[in-house]
């Protein structure tokens, strides 16, 4: 199935020449997306605009940042758990940041867009052995701009899904001023998915549920229309 929402910013992202690419919305579908739900996005976007998206992103992004959308476009994970590549990957990952000068792009490109989410779960705790930090710091570290956020949001979903959209959810609120676009296409968007899910994770790592965290933050009929899409208030 795909989500209103996802149809909506497809349309928008590559809308006006010269407008630039919104790159969070970008981000957020591309790394949290199942293989299924993007072919989807794919198939309508192409019926409804008559270009490929593959074609559109290459065009209006560039450098490593680019190439990872487009992996992660086709959807081409590995299957499965790899034990003999986990410590190998781990130690190309390493290699590739934190134990050299400069950074090897192409080794986490290849590694956190091809390896299917199980074996990079395995990945990250043989990093983290193997460094002393996690693959996050790491990133952080190692690169900058559209790259850093498209790979720890890779990372994040890989470990979580609902918990990056939990943060995703309290990045729009806590600030100054609500980021209503990310505020309510995450919450339509996830709402018949696994906003249970995400309603646990941020009463978690926020101490506050949802529910209390959005009557706080907004009022009026949007956000009775929140709290409905919220559903319950832990």
């Amino acid at each position: 199935m795909l989500f209103y929402t996802e149809l909506q910013h497809v349309h928008t992202l590559f809308g006006s020449q010269g407008a630039g690419t919104d790159d969070q919305v970008l981000i957020e579908i591309l790394a949290s997306r199942t293989a299924e739900e993007i072919k989807e996005i794919i198939k309508v976007y192409k019926k409804e605009f008559g270009g490929k998206l593959e074609k559109d992103i290459s065009s209006d992004t560039g450098g490593s940042y680019s190439r990872l959308l487009v992996i992660l476009l086709q959807g081409s994970r590995e299957e499965g758990v790899e034990e003999d590549k986990i410590e190998n990957d781990a130690q190309d990952l390493y290699a590739a940041g934190e134990g050299k000068f400069g950074t090897d792009e192409e080794k986490f490109i290849t590694i956190l867009g091809n390896r299917s989410s199980e074996h990079l779960q395995k990945v990250f705790d043989a990093y983290k052995k193997l460094s002393g930090s996690d693959i996050e710091d790491s990133i952080k570290g190692e690169t900058t701009r559209n790259l850093e956020d498209l790979l720890l949001a890779v990372v994040k979903c890989t470990r979580n899904v609902p918990g990056f959209f939990a943060e995703g959810l309290h990045k729009s609120m806590r600030r100054a001023g609500t980021d209503d676009d990310s505020l309510m296409r995450i919450m339509v968007s996830r709402s018949e998915v696994d906003m249970l899910d995400i309603r646990a994770n941020f009463k978690k790592m926020y101490g506050q549920s949802l529910y209390t965290t959005i009557q706080e933050d907004t009022a009026g009929d949007y956000q009775k229309a929140l709290l409905y899409l919220c559903g319950g208030k832990d």
